[in-house]
């Protein structure tokens, strides 16, 4: 399963912002079910940002959503992506 969350986020604060993402980038990481992860930004639109991670299947992904940790330093975050959906079903599970 893979969980894609894209942000806009202005360039007078992205320096802020990387700390923030990659703080709850390690939140998830580090819960069960975790495969691989990256943080990214867009390479002609510098004001996007993308946090993408891979889970062993749904229900691992929505559990880590429900940490503690999880609940203090990556929901705030993803609370500012693009209202879109970020769920993904991947055949390629490991």
């Amino acid at each position: 399963m893979l969980a894609i969350a894209r942000f806009t986020i202005s360039l007078a604060t992205a320096d802020q912002f990387a700390g923030q993402i990659e703080q709850a980038h390690g939140a998830l990481a580090d819960c069960e079910g975790y495969i691989d992860g990256e943080v990214g930004r867009n390479l002609d639109d510098p004001t996007l940002w993308v946090l993408m991670t891979k889970w062993r299947n749904v229900g691992s992904y929505r559990r880590a959503l429900s940490s503690t940790r999880v609940k203090m330093e990556a929901i705030p975050v993803l609370a500012q992506a693009i209202d879109e959906p970020g769920a993904y079903e991947s055949d390629s599970n490991e």
